[in-house]
């Protein structure tokens, strides 16, 4: 095939130097028919596209080849085959060329396959504060040590490209609340309208077109940050495309390589300094003058004004078995004496779970996300206590008690001495009223006077417990003498002079009755 050079020297010794055909055959050595269509085509450049490539290995083998590479984009990213593996699961089916062939079968393969998908989308373009975006991404971190899949909430303003992740180990709906509550905290307000995919957690039921049955909490969470959502067409990611390429930006930057905390929240405020530091840093991608921290703060003014915290929770109702315990989520949690045998409600926060019976809270744990958990409280099973003193030596939820120095010293010396464990049941249940900080003080001053008995500790609370004596009257300014008497100590002289008197005389009438009684005198 002839190259531009050789086109261009023919050109110029035909045109400009005059020479014939013949001479630049033989100058050039090329052949009369090619130098002649160069000068009379005029053309500067000469292709030949192959009509037909002849394949003779691959050919009967492109099926094959075609279910495989079909069967791999099918994977995600993480789980498909490398083009060595593919080739060589063709060779174990008989497949007798070589890898080349396979290698550029397969680039032809996925460049049409993308023509045939390609398709045109229209830039979009948000105001100030009209809209965000929320998805969920998978990472992986080192938690304590340990190699952690962790669900990540992405949420990015529309406008500013301003963004917001958080870990948490479930996608679950309570999850989505406390994503949502953190990140209007961390802007300082929402948006009017919030764009999401078709999570479980928010649509219940899709119909036609946008029309979406959203899930009742949902629409109170919405409601409460007064933000009108909208779901996305099933399988059409790009009406969400800020936030899509925000899972992947910040996947790289965050996650590669692996971080590694001691616990969510240390992972989750690392993430919320990285979040100010990429907005700080990274320009904004249409207006190249401003960086995404600095449109953030012109788009601050235009966002729904932040009112404070959703009760965020998830609500399933319980059965509170014998030994005053529930299960939730593969764990069990203690609940107080008073509520076993009758149902109660548990809802679940992202960090908490509380326990609720008859519009009282009878339990509130941090919540456990491991299986065969059990998570006790040892001030529910204190009443217990009071009817099996017996079970506070071995009990499962008093092993793992750390009580204040104070309460444990006098409960080390309770053990030696008959009847002390009914004398610790009773200091322990003082802490239901009186609170633990009262009852270690109690302790500590008993132990100071060298004596740890129930009753000197209940007696020091009790006498705690007394209101104190009133405080001494002032007399105020306006209840002041303007005139104060003056002492005057004739009067008081005057009356013991005739109390003196009078005094005497009754002496003398009493020694006079005497004598009579004596019959000294008749």
């Amino acid at each position: 095939m002839l190259v531009v050079e050789t086109i261009a020297k023919i050109r110029r010794a035909h045109f400009i130097d005059g020479k014939s055909i013949k001479q630049i055959c033989r100058d050039l050595r090329l052949s009369r028919n090619t130098v002649r269509k160069v000068i009379r085509s005029g053309a500067t450049e000469f292709t030949y596209d192959r009509t037909t490539q002849p394949r003779p290995k691959i050919d009967p083998w492109r099926a094959d080849l075609e279910s495989i590479l079909a069967e791999n984009a099918r994977r995600s990213k993480r789980e498909r085959l490398t083009l060595v593996r593919i080739y060589e699961e063709l060779r174990n089916r008989g497949y007798g060329g070589g890898y080349d062939a396979v290698r550029r079968y397969a680039a032809s393969w996925s460049k049409a396959t993308q023509e045939a998908s390609a398709s045109a989308y229209v830039p979009l373009s948000f105001d100030p504060g009209e809209a965000y975006q929320f998805d969920w991404s998978h990472e992986i971190v080192l938690i304590d040590g340990v190699t952690t899949t962790v669900k990540v909430a992405h949420i990015r303003l529309c406008h500013s490209r301003m963004p917001f992740v958080r870990a948490y180990p479930r996608e679950t709906q309570e999850m989505v609340f406390d994503a949502h509550d953190k990140a209007f905290a961390f802007f300082g307000g929402a948006c009017a309208r919030g764009i999401y995919d078709n999570m479980k957690t928010a649509v219940d039921a899709i119909f036609v077109g946008k029309e979406r049955a959203y899930n009742r909490r949902f629409q109170q969470m919405c409601g409460h940050y007064l933000v009108d959502p909208v779901a996305c067409t099933p399988a059409s990611g790009w009406e969400k495309g800020q936030v899509e390429n925000q899972v992947g930006v910040l996947r790289r930057r965050f996650f590669v390589p692996r971080p590694k905390f001691k616990s969510y929240a240390e992972l989750n405020a690392w993430l919320e300094d990285r979040c100010l530091a990429y907005a700080k840093a990274q320009k904004h991608p249409e207006i190249r003058e401003k960086s995404i921290w600095e449109m953030f703060k012109d788009e601050r003014p235009s966002l729904v004004p932040y009112v404070g915290s959703f009760d965020g929770f998830h609500a399933v109702p319980a059965s509170v078995s014998k030994t005053c315990l529930v299960r939730f989520d593969n764990n069990r949690y203690s609940v107080e004496a008073r509520a076993v045998g009758r149902p109660i409600e548990i809802r679940a926060y992202a960090d908490r779970v509380e326990c609720w019976q008859d519009g009282r809270i009878v339990g509130c744990h941090e919540r456990a996300f491991g299986r065969g958990k059990t998570i006790y409280d040892p001030l529910h099973y204190i009443p217990i206590l009071a009817r099996k003193p017996g079970a506070l030596r071995n009990g499962a939820p008093f092993k793992e008690w750390e009580l204040p120095i104070a309460i444990r010293r006098v409960q080390r010396k309770l053990e030696r001495q008959p009847g002390g464990d009914r004398q610790m049941v009773d200091i322990l249940g003082a802490m239901l009223t009186d609170g633990l900080e009262a009852v270690e003080a109690a302790c500590a001053e008993a132990l100071a006077h060298n004596v740890h008995s129930a009753g000197v500790v209940l007696n020091i609370l009790a006498r705690h417990r007394e209101p104190l004596p009133p405080l001494t009257i002032t007399t105020p300014d306006a209840l002041r003498l303007s005139c104060e008497p003056a002492a005057n100590c004739d009067r008081y002289d005057s009356l013991r002079r005739k109390n003196d008197g009078t005094l005497r005389s009754a002496r003398r009438d009493g020694e006079a009755k005497a004598l009579r009684d004596e019959g000294v005198l008749r």
